[in-house]
């Protein structure tokens, strides 16, 4: 007999980062149980760091499972004909307390060729900003490597990086190679391929509770990092009641839902979706199934289910792959 499917929900993978806070429990309502938590992972088939259903039939059962077991049904018959087997995305959110270390991802070619992985193309969804907070990406100018190299040596590259004022609402996209940092004092829903390949290229000098600084790549970085000055942050609408464009990109796509009554959803079972409410409650609706989500949660509307209702007050980031 056919399994009953339904919006899944997951339990939080809780990470402590030397640059973590607390406001994952006071803004999102995670159950943190550290003062150093930096990100909880809502959606992830990272190996090591694989999902578990929290709700449902299928409560206890790991993502990676349900998809070995029905891949058309919860990617869709577009993503696993891409994709086989393998959960194409991965969905943070981050408290930034401090600020992150200075990183650059890889794109596909060289993440395959070095780590057999995926690159890790990624965007931020500011939830919630400090006064003067802000995030570092890209180079003030187009750069060299020579000119970075310099920089490096000299402990001086903050100073040819952009700084970037973020405040709530703001939506930065990252392309593999660009040079980042989110800064202290920033909360913030990510949105990236299924990848953990960070390369570390400068930690402030910091020191963790044992006094030990963290590992930096600085030599695996070089062919990495795109030197060129980039446009990072997205202007987009804020129609209510409408999925509106963020991000579109052969990756992913992010719409921006500011819900005030209803939205009809029908698809076509190419692909999940994802719904991360980013402020307020929402409910789905559909069949005799009727959910209420609040600010932090994460759900992942598997392929097969093609009409439901979106209704309540909120806002809504909509992921999936086009």
């Amino acid at each position: 007999m056919k399994p009953k499917f339904y919006p899944l929900q997951f339990e939080p993978i809780l990470k402590e980062r030397i640059w973590g806070g607390e406001k994952l429990n006071t803004i999102l309502n995670k159950p943190i149980v550290s003062k150093i938590t930096g990100e909880s992972w809502e959606l992830s088939t990272v190996e090591g760091d694989v999902s578990v259903v929290s709700n449902g039939d299928f409560k206890g059962r790991s993502l990676m499972d349900l998809i070995d077991e029905m891949p058309n049904e919860i990617l869709g018959t577009e993503v696993y004909k891409r994709f086989g087997k393998q959960f194409p995305l991965l969905f943070k959110y981050l408290d930034a307390r401090e600020d992150l270390s200075i990183q650059v991802h890889p794109n596909d070619k060289l993440a395959k060729e070095r780590h057999n992985s995926f690159g890790k193309t990624e965007m931020w969804y500011v939830m919630q900003a400090d006064t003067d907070s802000r995030i570092i990406v890209g180079f003030k100018e187009d750069s060299s490597k020579e000119e970075y190299v310099k920089h490096l040596n000299d402990k001086t590259l903050v100073s040819i990086l952009d700084d970037v004022k973020a405040k709530s609402g703001d939506v930065f996209f990252l392309e593999t190679g660009t040079v980042h940092a989110i800064g202290a004092g920033l909360v913030v829903a990510e949105i990236q391929q299924t990848s953990d390949i960070t390369y570390r290229l400068y930690d402030f000098d910091r020191k963790d509770a044992q006094g030990n600084t963290r590992e930096l790549h600085v030599d695996l970085a070089l062919d990495a990092i795109n030197y060129n000055k980039v446009d990072t942050q997205k202007k987009y609408d804020t129609k209510t009641d409408t999925s509106n464009v963020v991000v579109d990109c052969p990756y992913f796509t992010t719409n921006f839902i500011p819900l005030e009554n209803k939205v009809k959803v029908a698809k076509s079972g190419t692909s999940f979706t994802v719904y991360m409410c980013i402020e307020g409650s929402f409910e789905i609706e559909f069949n005799d199934f009727k959910q209420t989500y609040k600010k932090g949660d994460t759900v992942l509307v598997p392929a097969e289910i093609n009409a439901f209702i979106l209704s309540g007050k909120a806002s809504i980031l909509e992921i999936y792959i086009s």
